[in-house]
């Protein structure tokens, strides 16, 4: 078989993946944070957890656009500052604004982590800068485009506040109902921010591997948000009743 038909079945078996972990994040969400409990093994300290974790996909694409044909096309640049833009973050800033006494994260939430963003930069990378079609420049003035950069945006944006908001509110390491803009209708806006900022990734590079990183986000966050929205109802006999978890009004 050759590199185009294992990425096919690599993207076919990375959905099936996706949609089976659902229903055990419902019952299980993963052990970090809030959700942290015992019998995971070893630990590492949170700061370093994030950046071992999130590191590998800033990196693995930078090396896709590297190895791949596209080095002088401005839509092929503009895909690569996007997702830098989201993963700089990540990676290198958000760990290490984390509260010093933040929960260690277990080795196999660290390891699952790392291993999901090296599968899902490969087949985002490898697509964009080597698989597909060049896209003329002429893309980034396309409806596409536009709304989808506009989209990817708004959601790092909302994602970046909504964790400034969360980080002030847990300063002092205990936890309290988050107050705010973004929290008047959404229990997690963070998470909401990224499955906007990912559906734009998915518009703009109107790609398979775009479109399978939506479904990943949504498989992983709305079942944490679902989580984290029980959870907050069952520590605070004051939390908001017009609130849902992570999409305003549904759910």
């Amino acid at each position: 078989m050759n590199e185009p038909q294992i990425y096919g079945w690599l993207l076919v078996a990375w959905i099936a993946v996706a949609l089976s972990v659902v229903p055990y994040l419902l019952l299980r969400p993963a052990s970090y944070g809030r959700h942290a409990r015992p019998g995971w093994g070893r630990t590492v300290n949170a700061r370093l957890a994030w950046v071992l974790m999130e590191a590998p996909s800033p990196l693995l694409m930078i090396a896709m656009f590297a190895l791949g044909n596209r080095h002088a096309n401005g839509v092929a640049l503009m895909f690569l500052g996007l997702w830098l833009m989201h993963y700089l973050y990540r990676a290198f800033v958000y760990p290490w604004l984390l509260p010093t006494g933040a929960r260690p994260m277990p080795v196999a939430v660290l390891a699952s982590g790392a291993f999901f963003n090296l599968v899902n930069g490969y087949i985002n990378g490898r697509w964009l800068f080597s698989l597909s079609n060049p896209r003329p420049l002429s893309w980034l003035t396309s409806p596409r485009c536009v709304l989808g950069c506009a989209l990817f945006v708004v959601g790092l944006c909302t994602h970046v506040m909504a964790d400034r908001s969360l980080r002030r509110l847990h300063s002092d390491g205990k936890y309290a109902v988050p107050r705010g803009p973004l929290f008047r209708l959404v229990s997690c806006p963070n998470y909401l921010g990224e499955m906007v900022e990912w559906s734009g990734w998915a518009i703009a590079t109107w790609s398979p591997p775009g479109f399978v990183f939506v479904l990943w986000t949504a498989a992983n966050l709305v079942p944490r948000a679902i989580r984290h929205h029980r959870w907050y109802r069952e520590k605070f006999a004051d939390y908001p009743k017009e609130r849902r978890a992570i999409v305003p009004f549904v759910l």
